[in-house]
C-alpha cells in the first residue's frame, strides 16, 4: 500500500485515537449526562475506524 491509501489509514488512526482519547475524557464527566452519552458515541466511532483501518490492511 502507498500514496494517498497510506496516507488516509494513518489519518483514520490518528482520527481515531484522538476520538478515543476525548470520548473518554467526556464518559469521566460525571454532572452531564449527555457528555456521558456523547462519549460513549465518540470511543464507538473510534472502535469502528479502527475496524475500518484492521479490514483495509488485511
Amino acid at each position: 500500500m502507498s500514496g494517498i491509501a497510506a496516507a488516509a489509514l494513518s489519518i483514520a488512526m490518528i482520527a481515531a485515537a484522538l476520538l478515543g482519547g476525548v470520548g473518554f475524557k467526556q464518559i469521566l464527566k460525571k454532572d452531564d449526562k449527555i457528555a456521558r452519552q456523547r462519549g460513549l458515541m465518540m470511543v464507538a466511532m473510534a472502535i469502528i475506524l479502527i475496524g475500518n483501518v484492521l479490514i483495509w490492511t488485511i
